[in-house]
């Protein structure tokens, strides 16, 4: 059984939908964030927020990943970098003795 919502505009004093009359009516396409299954509907914009703001949550995640991911491997290079930098000082200067701070 597909339970299926009543087209009562809440914009329009809840009268019958306007569809294509009305700015909000649009067509989407792509895939259900939920299901996965691919989706080529027309429907009110704002019928469709759930929908879309899951979609905004999973791309807000792998962003998220990825700006960690990066800081990591930016983190690795600073050290590699300040190592480097250690290792040219002391072979510059042999007499001076550099101490390596760690945190």
């Amino acid at each position: 059984m597909k339970i299926t919502a009543k087209t009562n505009c809440p914009l329009n004093n809840f009268e019958p939908c306007k569809e294509l009359e009305c700015s909000w009516f649009i067509q989407i396409r792509g895939h259900n964030p939920n299901t996965g299954a691919e989706v080529d509907e027309w429907g009110c914009a704002i019928s469709w927020m759930p929908i879309l703001m899951i979609e905004n949550s999973q791309q807000q995640r792998s962003t998220g990943a990825a700006v960690e991911s990066f800081r990591n491997e930016m983190v690795k290079a600073n050290e590699t970098s300040q190592h480097v930098l250690m290792a040219t000082l002391q072979h510059a200067n042999p007499a001076t003795k550099f101490i390596e701070v760690q945190r």
